[in-house]
């Protein structure tokens, strides 16, 4: 899944998230910003002084998405080079790490008679609508998981955050997981499920992924803010360890008004993945105590994104990076193109 890479230039501009107030916003220039949000912060407690901190914090991100695609590189080489795995195996995905409820789900996917009304009868349709649950590890491997990405959370090597919402956790694809682990996951294994589930946003298309753990624990990132992904269909799978509180919740999707919106609630499992359309809104309520660990891959498909940005709503104007982007190929734009003008 590597090669040339693209993101949309929204990615500069949009979705810049400030904690403080649970607010995302979009930067363009510092007297665009103050005009599109200064009343708004203000509004939401945000004084004069502490007004020139988020400027700095906003541009702080936005540097930091232009250098993303080099410092990722960077990380990715300096762990491989220095970085001892404490259980090497798991970065190599084996059929013995799946429960057997799911590896009889992937088998029922692949048939060619597999339909969505006997797949439904194989897994569980949560109060949202789209969305799924069903065991998919081994309590064995989500041990053995979470103690690797804990081991590497110790050293003093460069770590990677998943997004601006997220302080602690890990990308998986820095640390090594990539080609041996989540790229046969998708491809081998849950594929064949969305293709059925999720047909009208390119569940058979996936081809490109983001993938990275995320940590909730008391005194540090409790929840996480109402939002959408950057992804066609996300993967969610609870790893453990112990836990109280802490339910995800489904709204709408996000073009549908919040006033519109009744949300529901789904526990968190141990072993137990959830499966959901990536517009489909949703966030996670504060944990009471413990700590949680989640696996979370953005599945992707660029013959869905090319035509239109999932972050922007707009035609992606691409913008070449190193390492991995955000699912665009500019083989297909220039394809759409060409089919455009016939």
């Amino acid at each position: 899944m590597e090669g040339k890479n693209y993101f949309c230039n929204c990615f500069l501009t949009n979705n810049i998230f400030i904690q403080e107030y649970n607010l995302h916003v979009t930067y363009h220039n510092d007297g665009r910003f103050e005009k599109d949000w200064k009343k708004i912060l203000t509004r939401k407690g945000c004084s004069e002084e502490h007004w020139e901190e988020i400027l700095q914090q906003v541009r702080a991100e936005v540097g930091r998405r232009k250098r993303l695609g080099d410092d990722s590189l960077e990380r990715r080489e300096l762990i491989a080079a220095s970085y001892t795995p404490v259980h090497p195996h798991i970065y190599t995905l084996q059929r013995s790490y799946f429960s057997s409820e799911f590896l009889s789900l992937v088998e029922y996917s692949k048939k060619d008679a597999s339909d969505v009304a006997g797949l439904m009868t194989k897994l569980h349709q949560e109060n949202a609508e789209k969305v799924f649950s069903f065991p998919i590890f081994t309590h064995q491997f989500c041990r053995d998981f979470i103690q690797e990405i804990c081991h590497f959370e110790s050293t003093d090597l460069p770590k990677g955050r998943p997004n601006t919402m997220n302080n602690y956790g890990v990308l998986l694809n820095e640390l090594g997981f990539n080609d041996r682990f989540v790229t046969p996951l998708v491809r081998d294994y849950v594929t064949p499920i969305t293709r059925l589930l999720f047909p009208d946003c390119g569940g058979a298309l996936l081809d490109t992924h983001k993938a990275f753990v995320v940590k909730y624990k008391v005194d540090e990132d409790l929840s996480l803010a109402y939002h959408y992904d950057n992804a066609e269909v996300t993967l969610n799978v609870s790893l453990g360890k112990e836990f109280t509180e802490g339910s995800l919740y489904f709204g709408d999707m996000r073009w549908v008004p919040l006033h519109e919106t009744t949300c529901t609630e789904y526990t968190h499992k141990p072993t137990f993945a959830l499966l959901h359309r990536g517009q489909h809104m949703h966030g996670a309520l504060p944990i009471g105590t413990g700590e949680r660990y989640n696996l979370i891959v953005w599945m992707r498909s660029s013959r869905v994104r090319n035509k239109r940005c999932p972050m922007c709503d707009q035609r992606p104007q691409l913008v070449e990076t190193v390492g991995f982007g955000d699912g665009f190929t500019k083989e297909e734009e220039e394809m759409v193109n060409v089919c455009n003008t016939l």
